[in-house]
């Protein structure tokens, strides 16, 4: 059988090599058609400049599957597992175009990696060509890669909620920023989550971040009775978790406009608040919808308009009750952490306060 020829995608002033363009990487299901290498490349073209707007001077690791994505795969754990279907490209991958940017950041171990810091159309294009289909840009610019400009926060729905849940808890987090004179930009997660960012100074670190999303996290479960901030799952209950460790250093969630690899090829999609609150289902917002949704213009437009100060959520951080909570298990012991014990299994005069069993 002949090997169908390479296709070629325009992005932006360039010209990118689509090889196997008609690959499929995603099947049909009952609501969408089979999705073909060539048509995540200009997908990825077609949503170029929203889609810069999200990743543009960011670090940025790559979702990559590269023979397609299928249920029941599973993505690699880390570099050791050979088990994955798809992995995290965390370093620049080998064969970059000259046109390729990288920046230089520093990971949670103190060891250093160059990672891809797209600045044009191109560069997601080419990612295509790699089997990327989804985009974990940093909180941060590549003009200064340890003070986040971005908050994220991770509404995560648990076992016994639902997307109403989600949108419901997503409300009162509006209205809280709002009461705090900062603005969110909303968007899908691309599964059943929502992602609410807030732009800000590049004034704190990411210790801070993170205690800002905890803080904040706090005043929605103050709020909101169907809100957690719990680390461990078997404290969260039917209710939506507010993941603070994703404001960790080296810590990304999928980019605006990023694919997901579940079925019917999903986008992470920015909408308004009022298209939020009448959306029924996330999968309405997919490969074949998103472009159309995009000719109103991208909701996320004014997202650089201001950047806010953090204070407002370091405040709830010192005020609210709680302390300190878990960081994620691969962190280095942090100072005040919670010992790393499930609470089912700790018992009180077994563990120090360092979470070293003693015996």
């Amino acid at each position: 059988m002949a090997k169908t020829p390479a296709a070629h995608v325009q992005a932006g002033e360039r010209e990118v090599r689509i090889s196997s363009p008609d690959r499929v990487i995603y099947e049909a299901t009952d609501r969408t058609p089979e999705v073909t290498k060539l048509m995540v490349a200009e997908f990825f073209a077609t949503v170029g400049d929203p889609l810069m707007r999200a990743l543009r001077d960011r670090p940025t690791a790559l979702e990559r599957w590269p023979d397609g994505w299928r249920e029941g795969m599973k993505l690699a754990t880390g570099p050791t597992d050979k088990e994955g279907d798809g992995f995290y490209q965390k370093r620049t991958p080998k064969g970059a175009p000259d046109y390729l940017e990288e920046v230089e950041i520093t990971f949670p171990s103190g060891r250093k990696a160059r990672e891809i810091c797209p600045t044009e159309p191109a560069i997601p294009v080419w990612c295509a060509q790699m089997g990327a289909l989804t985009f974990h840009p940093w909180p941060v610019r590549s003009a200064d890669v340890d003070h986040p400009d971005e908050l994220r926060i991770d509404l995560d729905p648990q076992p016994g909620t639902d997307f109403a849940d989600v949108l419901r808890v997503a409300d009162v987090a509006r209205e809280t920023l709002e009461e705090l004179g900062l603005r969110g930009f909303a968007k899908t997660s691309g599964n059943r989550g929502v992602h609410i960012y807030v732009r800000i100074r590049p004034e704190w670190t990411f210790e801070d971040l993170r205690h800002a999303a905890i803080g904040f996290g706090r005043e929605l479960e103050r709020r909101d009775g169907g809100v957690t901030t719990a680390w461990w799952k078997e404290e969260r209950g039917e209710r939506i978790f507010v993941d603070f460790n994703q404001n960790n250093r080296d810590r990304t969630i999928a980019s605006a406009y990023s694919l997901r690899p579940k079925p019917g090829a999903p986008v992470s999609t920015p909408l308004t608040w009022d298209e939020l609150a009448d959306l029924k289902d996330p999968r309405e917002l997919n490969l074949f919808t998103v472009p159309d949704l995009l000719a109103d213009g991208d909701r996320w437009a004014q997202i650089d308009d201001e950047a806010y100060d953090l204070t407002p959520l370091l405040e709830l951080w010192e005020k609210l009750p709680g302390g300190e909570l878990n960081f994620p298990p691969d962190y280095p012991k942090m100072p005040g952490e919670p010992p790393r014990v499930q609470p089912s299994k700790k018992v009180a005069s077994h563990w120090d306060e360092e979470g070293n069993r003693i015996e």
